[in-house]
């Protein structure tokens, strides 16, 4: 889409009040959710994915995400021992329904799930010409529906793959980590159905969250470190082979 200067003049005041709304709070947040206490992330064990699928499709139902397309969604990995360098990767219909059985023999499969990275310096944001995609007070990167031109900017910004133009509403859709359920107290969707409590919401703010511990005791790894994104997503079990 190509936006003229005009236009872009009138819709950045626009951009300005929805970010003030943003740092007022949201009408679905609860009334004793405290921006400044939270700065959310996500931590996923690699070594307890089984690739069930019931955080996709827990996601697609929680946040109405049109069919084929996904907000997160599981890979699966094969990796022959003297080939590294060059994995097969597989997501059938994002692992909605799981994954067939392995036809490779040696070798290691495992399975990864991805989402947003929710970038404390996020490159979607700093493309977005109208302000619509922004990091909130509490480190959720969000998308305002009502100002998202959906100009296709950040999609192609996201070094994750992790956007889509949702195809009823024409704009920029994404994981949200379920903000309308972590601001009332509740965990996410996918962490919530999650078998194995391979995913866990994390409050980085928390002194005893317990994503602190694990963080001392475990080495965890982002993806795509050399981006300097500042990721909130981090990883447990993370091969060197994923991209």
């Amino acid at each position: 889409m190509n936006i003229t200067r005009r236009r872009m003049l009138v819709l950045l005041p626009a951009a300005a009040v929805a970010w003030k709304y943003v740092l007022a709070g949201t009408p679905e947040a609860s009334p004793n959710y405290q921006m400044t206490e939270h700065w959310w992330a996500m931590l996923i064990d690699i070594t307890k994915c089984i690739g069930c699928g019931s955080c996709v499709r827990a996601c697609q139902l929680e946040n109405h995400v049109p069919d084929g397309y996904f907000r997160t969604w599981v890979e699966r990995y094969h990796i022959e021992d003297w080939q590294m360098e060059y994995p097969k990767v597989d997501s059938p219909d994002g692992g909605k329904n799981g994954f067939p059985a392995a036809k490779e023999t040696g070798g290691k499969n495992f399975f990864v799930p991805k989402l947003c990275n929710h970038c404390a310096d996020s490159p979607c944001t700093q493309v977005c010409p109208v302000g619509a995609t922004f990091v909130s007070p509490d480190g959720v990167v969000l998308v305002d529906q009502k100002y998202c031109l959906g100009c296709r900017y950040c999609v192609q910004a996201c070094p994750y793959g992790c956007r889509f133009i949702n195809p009823q509403t024409q704009t920029a859709n994404k994981c949200t980590l379920c903000y309308h359920r972590i601001t009332k107290g509740l965990t996410t969707a996918c962490c919530e159905v999650c078998p194995t409590g391979s995913r866990q919401l994390a409050n980085l703010k928390d002194p005893k969250d317990p994503i602190h511990e694990f963080l001392r005791t475990h080495s965890v790894q982002v993806l795509k470190p050399y981006l300097a994104t500042r990721s909130k997503t981090f990883y447990y079990g993370l091969d060197g082979a994923v991209r």
